[in-house]
């Protein structure tokens, strides 16, 4: 008879309310995990109120947790999962990795979930990555490039590559006329979405003066190209999405037709709202997932190899932002608008395959909660020897 067990799991990653990109995620691994087993979930937490309310969760900790009460949660799970999302960068890998290396104290199984690497310059540091994810059980990442720099980091265990949980998000209804009404935006516009990211310390050669130039004058060109409102998504309300997004419409001779959202919105509320939009213009990896997952033709701004990463997999192309003039994105631009059918279907026909890669996490995660034992990750997929 199955064991009807429920396993006890803990979930470590950039979880809190602050981004809806890593909501997303969670939400993802969080359903996935429930259709699959029974499990009781604890989710560390930057904001223990907001996981709690939004997920639904068994139990949440303090990310801030002593490390002694960290280590008795720790010790008590049967997997602990790091991710997913980017997570191992300069100023907090190290926070991050500081559960999984409990957990190897302890003996309770790793599951590293598609997470993202870098930047990584600090060599004392790529060590201390390199040495706690040489030791867990398994680990995924959601793009090649990170792949390629745990090798160079010095890394030699297995690495797969999946794709981001948030493509398997689902939208969550809403009602469109009553959100239109309460943002100000005409609900009989040709609506265009935006989507910009603040400099910090996962992207820290972002220059705002040139990507905020680079966005409003992008923005001015759909506006008068298309006769379109333009509306911006600000996915990441702990910092300075919504400052910098004001920013670039103060830069817009056609300021008064764009609109930055204001209310709070779930994954699946944003999902369901960029239904109604035609066309899209992102620098935030979600914001570009929300969009194809929407059948929404976009144009990326890459600041990141996550973002490039999630192109090569969708077989798209995009200008680096930090080599790209004004004059040369708004000819990418015109020139995707005029292809909007067919970037459109390249999309739909791409997005199948990564969604396979990302049902992968949870297959995975799920084989080791049945059998712990260190396998090959084939062997956790096909299930008992």
């Amino acid at each position: 008879m199955q064991d009807a067990r429920a396993r006890k799991v803990g979930i470590s990653g950039s979880y809190g309310g602050f981004n809806l990109g890593d909501e997303a995620i969670l939400e993802v691994i969080i359903r996935e995990l429930r259709k699959s087993l029974p499990v009781a979930l604890t989710v560390f937490s930057r904001d223990g109120h907001a996981t709690r309310a939004r997920h639904g969760v068994d139990a949440v900790t303090a990310r801030s947790l002593s490390r002694a009460d960290a280590r008795r949660i720790v010790e008590s799970l049967d997997l602990l999962i790091l991710g997913g999302g980017g997570i191992l960068y300069d100023a907090e890998a190290d926070s991050f990795l500081r559960e999984v290396l409990l957990a190897h104290e302890v003996g309770t199984p790793v599951m590293v979930y598609a997470i993202s690497a870098g930047p990584l310059v600090d060599p004392s540091l790529r060590a201390r990555v390199r040495d706690a994810l040489e030791h867990v059980a398994v680990l995924t990442v959601r793009d090649q490039q990170t792949r390629q720099l745990l090798e160079e980091i010095g890394l030699e265990r297995e690495v797969i590559v999946t794709a981001d949980p948030a493509l398997l998000l689902e939208p969550d209804p809403l009602t469109l006329e009553e959100i239109l009404r309460a943002e100000a935006i005409d609900p009989e516009a040709r609506l265009v979405g935006f989507s910009i990211r603040e400099p910090g310390p996962a992207a820290p050669d972002l220059r705002v003066e040139h990507y905020h130039r680079l966005v409003a004058n992008a923005a001015d060109f759909m506006i008068d190209r298309l006769d379109a409102e333009v509306v911006f998504f600000p996915l990441e309300r702990r910092t300075y999405d919504v400052q910098h997004s004001h920013a670039v419409v103060g830069q817009m001779s056609h300021a008064q037709r764009a609109t930055v959202l204001k209310r709070e919105y779930t994954p699946g509320q944003i999902l369901s709202l960029l239904e109604h939009f035609e066309f899209s213009v992102g620098m935030r990896l979600h914001f570009l997932i929300f969009s194809a997952l929407a059948s929404v033709p976009f144009i990326a701004l890459p600041y990141a190899t996550k973002v490039s990463g999630f192109l090569e997999g969708l077989r798209l192309e995009a200008p680096a932002l930090y080599d790209v003039s004004a004059g040369q994105l708004i000819a990418h631009i015109d020139r995707a608008w005029d292809e909007r059918g067919e970037l459109r279907e390249r999309i739909r026909s791409a997005l199948p395959n990564l969604q396979r890669r990302a049902r992968i996490n949870n297959e995975l995660a799920t084989g080791l909660l049945r059998d712990p034992r260190p396998r090959p990750a084939e062997a956790v997929l096909t299930g008992p020897a």
